[in-house]
């Protein structure tokens, strides 16, 4: 395929799905149209430099007759491209177009890829600040929760000490003065004669 800086300006790659920029299998298949095209207009351009000094030095007539046949073989889309001027001029435009051209599209990769990189890593830098926050939020939340039910527990074990106390003195007052009657009654049982209890 002969390739003109028309087609390098006017090519269209197709867009990849699920994520911006182009389908780089495309982009890397043209760049290797545009370095084949090129490194042909390179070596067109360094033969036609050489026939041109054999010529303009008139050193070799057979490389004067043999001139004319070579230029027929230059692509006619590369004649097309620049009728106005010569052949090497022309194929070194071309080649500095293209040259230009993929520096270009490489340099908007790159500074395509850069946003893109700053994006996701601004992006990334907010989530866990977010999940950071939510995080402290959370655990600050449940020291409260846990501080209010330690001190909810420590206050029922508080209460539970003083009713255990409350209720053993209660508990020993009561068998104390069963105790007690207990004796008196004993005691005035050994008091009264036999016959006063019915026997």
């Amino acid at each position: 395929m002969a390739l003109t800086p028309d087609d390098v300006v006017t090519k269209q790659f197709q867009h990849v799905r699920f994520k911006d920029g182009f389908d780089p299998d495309e982009v890397d298949d043209f760049l290797d149209e545009i370095v084949i095209e090129w490194r042909k207009a390179l070596e067109e351009n360094a033969e036609l430099k050489a026939k041109l000094a054999a010529y303009e030095s008139g050193s070799a007539p057979e490389a004067a007759a043999a001139a004319p046949a070579p230029v027929a073989e230059v692509p006619a889309a590369a004649a097309a491209e620049t009728p106005a001027e010569p052949a090497p001029s022309g194929s070194a435009t071309a080649t500095a177009g293209i040259i230009e051209l993929a520096q270009r599209l490489h340099d908007e990769h790159v500074a395509e890829g850069e946003a893109k990189r700053d994006q996701l890593i601004a992006e990334a830098e907010a989530e866990v600040n977010r999940i950071r926050s939510e995080a402290e939020a959370k655990q600050r939340e449940e020291t409260s929760r846990m501080e209010r039910e330690r001190n909810s527990l420590e206050a029922r074990i508080t209460e539970l000490r003083n009713f255990e106390r409350d209720y053993r003195s209660q508990l020993r007052g009561y068998i104390e003065g069963q105790l007690r009657d207990l004796d008196q009654k004993s005691a005035s049982t050994d008091s009264t004669p036999v016959s006063a209890i019915g026997l």
